[in-house]
């Protein structure tokens, strides 16, 4: 039985999901799984077998991604911060440049536009060429001139 397969059974029960039944299914599974259900317009389900990833593998790069943007979704922005920041710290020199975009998106939403900043460096620091991050240091340029904090954000 496919996790998805799983996933509706336990729904159409009408039940609490049962977490146990998914510790068969990998993390990356499970995040397929919730991309699935977020494509489908089915976010009740996606942010419940969110939960369910991260109560079986907290340490995972696919349960703090996912669930870093399904927080995002919501506009959880501290959350989404957290989960983004423990994906940062695991991932370390390996942090992909989608991982600095949606942190930076995240902090900006989260009304902390210098350490967004600091993060939009850090990531064109190892991707120099990547679009949106330009895009982002100059929105944060842009909006440090307009409020006169360029001394705090740059």
């Amino acid at each position: 039985m496919t996790l998805i397969q799983e996933l509706m059974k336990q729904a159409s029960k009408g039940g609490l999901l049962n977490i146990a039944s998914f510790n068969r299914f990998s993390p990356t599974e499970i995040r397929e799984t919730i991309q699935t259900l977020v494509i489908t317009e089915q976010m009740d389900l996606a942010n419940a077998l969110g939960d369910a990833g991260m109560s079986l593998y907290p340490s995972s790069e696919d349960m703090l991604a996912i669930n870093g943007l399904l927080a995002m979704m919501r506009r959880e922005w501290s959350t989404s911060v957290e989960y983004l920041q423990e994906l940062m710290d695991l991932q370390g020199n390996n942090t992909q440049a989608f991982t600095f975009v949606m942190m930076v998106r995240a902090l900006r939403c989260n009304l902390d536009p210098a350490r967004a900043m600091h993060v939009v460096r850090q990531g064109l620091a190892a991707f120099p060429e990547q679009l949106e991050l330009v895009a982002e240091k100059l929105a944060l340029e842009d909006y440090a001139d307009l409020v006169g904090e360029s001394s705090q954000i740059q």
